[in-house]
């Protein structure tokens, strides 16, 4: 075995997309040829052994600081270790002593033979952790020193870019110093936008993600004022204005400005006045501090990891895209098909790279072949330009005239799971895991022509080699597993992302083949299709849907590339499915040993899936028939528990027919039986879309409008009263429910959880395994999609904080973790499942567990606490989904 340390999360504003990336490498290498040593990097520079559980926390909050320095009473804020203060060396030791081990650099040699870099930004992709890696001779993936410290700069890029012949907008520079001098806004305003034009585009030059980037779109001081800010990670705080807000607003406001993706973040220095270079460590502090000193009519707030020169540059009109380039096995460069990315609105920033649904990916551009020709040669040309290697992701724009304008390559790439950097991969035909086979191998022979410590560095790549003939010419016998993905409902796209994830830990294991399998249609027919991995792979399930039903004939840009990449693929690519298959149950079985049902609400969690998989003899995973039937039907399930003595909200339904019928009665009926605020949610279909929390009659009326309405859309100014966000996800029904919003009750403390559970098959009995839940904390007024699936948008602390007294905890959650199996058992749930719910816990440690839903197919995404959960039993993921299927097979009656 190759040792593999992983490098994730890092000093700079995108730690959480590195987190996650390292977490994607960590599960997707070969685990027939590497073993993999987690290397966390904290926000103070610290490097971490870190112990294999918390990888699969879903941001770096929900583990670091760990929860013990954390105020039970006081969770307004999420926090990163900077925020606690000055620390001695000794105390950052305490608190990495509970999460890992302290590593000095010199003991990188004896723990890891190679490094894979999943850093972004600062520190980690500017030249600095390679030089250090090179200092102690240990070979890492990606470009070397110097090409990293100008990936990273974007006044350099420019400069050499231009040097170099390459077309670039007009741009101009502006130093905070000057910044912080000017007296005349409009006058700088109008100067700018005589040099570079307008509209034109405000950028930090040393920041990734687009964090700092705003396009200004119209000649407004004070839009402009607020972009320059936004760059110089600045802040302007007004006394009076700060004075009429509420506490709720003042809350919100400290949660936005200490964002590191969206504010300036934390730690930040106070400029000029009194208070001039006093340093603010916390949200809590500065909340604290704007309330109560007295600081004068206005504040300058400044991060103290601010950028000291900005860019303004013309706003390019034109196509956007994103060029994978990778060198060959001779050190050639090839780019891989470059991607569209059509935007819904006009900069892609950090949201719509991250979150699926808000941005669309289409692999080839949309244009003429000629044209994509022309930016692969012109990527190519910048890759080799500024000596990068291995691989590289460039960003531009293709005009209308078929002018190519590069502006953002990058020496590292994201690595979420549908990122560019697989993304474009999986269309010559290599899924995650071979493809980072491939840029080890690459990384290693890119390592051994700098002429350092070739000896050694040829031992690894022989070892490499070696492993992977071996494995070439000894294939072994795997189970093969339909992943069965996608579906029809409002969670279709969190589906995907589970299916997605399902199949990348078997990829890599040496026990399965996974199949990936799209489910759409409809509830009276079921289309199943097989895919290969660049379907799989697509941006969402609605592209998805729309490639498997696609009979064109592949781009003839994307054979072009397939060709020039043979010979990397000959040699990583096996088991490739070519094209997508529609096939029928009943064909499925000829194909699979069983099936993971990757699918949310209905169909999957409903037990439709589940009769079709029975009739043809295939084992699946999860309940069966009869209790998806019932878990599916919040309401049905509410019933059912309430009668056995559990505890539940108070609700009830509000059909269509009689709310059209006689609306008005409706409401009186609603009004008189639950106070505002109260919960509005569908009642048969998964819930994590439209959980709304309804306060007055108007949202009420906005709610039924569009649970009812008939077409798919929705009307602007209903989904306004309701605060929808663009394209947000929202389910057609006939019927709704209703239930009392649950509130402390006189509690000593109350919170929401989420506990999951694994049920084994021994001699006979079902035996339930019940993981410590996992405290969930919203933004929001209810949790949403993503702050539950992904990764970087939600905190849970696992387990809960039920009390800070360790015995007091365990007593407590001994009580809540007893009510979570007696309704597990109630509804007959089987393999796994997710049960929501809030908790009272009195003075005398009395706990009341009110049940919110029963999940018998839970999230499976990357980011989901059920992972979180399940590490402290001591699975790893791909340990969890192995008990899963086992126990499928051992329920169907099959030989495990």
């Amino acid at each position: 075995m190759i040792r593999i340390g992983i490098f994730f999360g890092g000093q700079s504003r995108e730690r959480e997309i590195s987190f996650a990336g390292g977490r994607t490498v960590y599960d997707n290498l070969n685990k027939d040829l590497f073993e993999a040593v987690p290397v966390f990097v904290d926000s103070l520079g610290n490097f971490i052994l870190l112990n294999w559980e918390f990888i699969y926390k879903g941001t770096i909050r929900d583990f670091y600081p760990p929860a013990s320095v954390l105020d039970i009473k006081n969770a307004e804020f999420q926090i990163y270790i900077e925020s606690l203060g000055e620390m001695s060396r000794t105390e950052q030791d305490q608190l990495i002593s509970q999460v890992g081990c302290r590593l000095n650099p010199d003991e990188f040699g004896s723990l890891f033979d190679f490094a894979f870099l999943a850093l972004h930004g600062p520190y980690g992709e500017d030249g600095n952790i390679q030089g250090i890696l090179e200092w102690y001779g240990i070979p890492y993936s990606g470009s070397g020193i110097l090409p990293s410290a100008i990936g990273i700069n974007k006044l350099i890029q420019k400069d050499l870019m231009t040097q170099t012949g390459f077309k670039r907008p007009q741009s101009l520079t502006l130093s905070k110093d000057k910044w912080l001098q000017t007296t005349d806004v409009n006058t700088l305003l109008i100067e700018a936008s005589a040099i570079v034009g307008f509209p034109f585009v405000i950028k930090a030059p040393c920041q990734g993600s687009s964090i700092g980037v705003t396009v200004l779109q119209e000649k407004n001081a004070q839009a402009f004022t607020d972009a320059i800010n936004k760059s110089f990670f600045l802040q302007h705080i007004e006394r009076s204005q700060w004075q009429t807000l509420s506490r709720e607003q003042k809350v919100n406001f400290i949660r936005t400005l200490t964002d590191i993706r969206e504010g300036i973040g934390m730690p930040v220095t106070v400029r000029g006045g009194v208070f001039d270079n006093h340093v603010i460590y916390s949200p809590s502090e500065l909340l604290a501090f704007l309330d109560n000193e007295n600081y004068g009519a206005s504040l300058l707030l400044e991060s103290t990891d601010s950028e000291e020169m900005i860019i303004m540059e013309g706003f390019i009109e034109g196509r956007e895209f994103s060029c994978i380039v990778v060198q060959d096995e001779y050190g050639q460069a090839i780019a891989l098909p470059p991607t569209e990315i059509v935007k819904r609105q006009t900069l892609f920033d950090y949201r719509s790279k991250y979150l699926p649904g808000m941005s669309r990916k289409i692999t080839p551009i949309n244009i003429q072949t000629p044209y994509i020709q022309r930016i692969k040669e012109e990527c190519i040309e910048l890759f080799n330009k500024l000596q990068f290697s291995v691989y590289a992701r460039i960003d531009g724009f293709i005009n209308e005239a078929g002018d190519v304008f590069l502006n953002d390559p990058n020496t590292t790439s994201g690595m979420l799971p549908s990122s560019f950097f697989f993304h474009q991969a999986a269309e010559i035909g290599l899924n995650p895991s071979q493809f980072l086979t491939y840029i080890i191998r690459t990384s290693l022979a890119e390592r051994i022509r700098t002429g350092k410590k070739v000896a050694v560095f040829k031992q690894v790549l022989n070892k490499l080699d070696s492993a992977l003939e071996h494995l070439h010419n000894n294939p072994t016998a795997k189970t093969r597993v339909a992943i069965i993905m996608g579906g029809f409902s409002s969670e279709r796209h969190i589906s995907v992302e589970s299916g997605r994830n399902i199949y990348e830990k078997l990829a890599s294991s040496g026990k399965y083949e996974p199949v990936p399998v799209f489910l759409t249609g409809s509830e009276q027919k079921h289309e199943l299709y097989v895919m290969p991995i660049n379907i799989m792979l697509k941006d969402n399930a609605d592209d998805i849907r729309e490639k498997v039903k696609s009979k064109d004939k592949p781009h003839e840009a994307l054979v072009q590339i397939r060709e020039e990449a043979q010979n990397i693929t000959g040699k990583y690519v096996s088991n490739h499915i070519s094209k997508a298959e529609e096939i029928t149950y009943k064909k499925l079985a000829t194909l699979v040993d069983e099936v993971f049902i990757a699918l949310h609400g209905r169909p999957g969690e409903d037990g439709a899936v589940q009769q079709q998989l029975e009739k043809v003899g295939l084992p699946y995973n999860g309940s069966g028939v009869g209790s998806s039937q019932i878990t599916i039907n919040k309401y049905e399930t509410n019933e059912i528990l309430a009668q056995h003595g559990i505890l539940v909200a108070q609700h009830t339904l509000v059909h269509e027919t009689a709310w059209q019928a006689d609306t008005a009665a409706e409401v009186a009926r609603l009004e008189k039986t639950f106070q505002y605020p109260f919960i509005a949610k569908p009642a048969d279909d998964g819930c994590s879309s439209a959980v709304k929390k309804i306060k007055n009659r108007a949202e009420l009326e906005a709610f039924a409008a569009l649970m009812f309405r008939k077409i798919e859309g929705l009307e602007s100014s209903v989904a306004q009263v309701l605060n929808l966000r663009p394209n947000e996800e929202f389910p057609q029904k006939r019927y709704f429910m209703v239930e009392t919003l649950i509130s402390a009750n006189g509690a000593a403390h109350f919170l929401e959880i989420t506990g999951g559970m694994l049920t084994h098959n021994r001699n006979g009995e079902r035996v339930y395994e019940v993981f410590e839940p996992s405290e969930t904390l919203a933004s929001g007024e209810v949790l949403s999609l993503e702050e539950k699936f992904l990764a970087g948008e939600g905190q849970n602390i696992t387990p809960a904080r039920f009390h800070k007294d360790a015995a007091a905890q365990q007593k407590v959650s001994a009580q809540v973790r007893a009510e979570l199996e007696r309704v597990a058992k109630i509804l007959n749930v089987e393999g796994y499942c997710r049960i929501d719910a809030f908790v009272r816990v009195y003075d005398d440690l009395r706990a009341e567990t009110i049940i919110i839903e029963i999940n018998s197919l839970p999230g499976m995404t990357p980011a989901t606490c059920i992972f979180h959960q399940c590490a402290i039993n001591g699975y790893k993921p791909y340990q969890f989904i192995d008990k899963i299927l086992e126990y499928g097979k051992s329920k169907a009656g099959a030989v495990a």
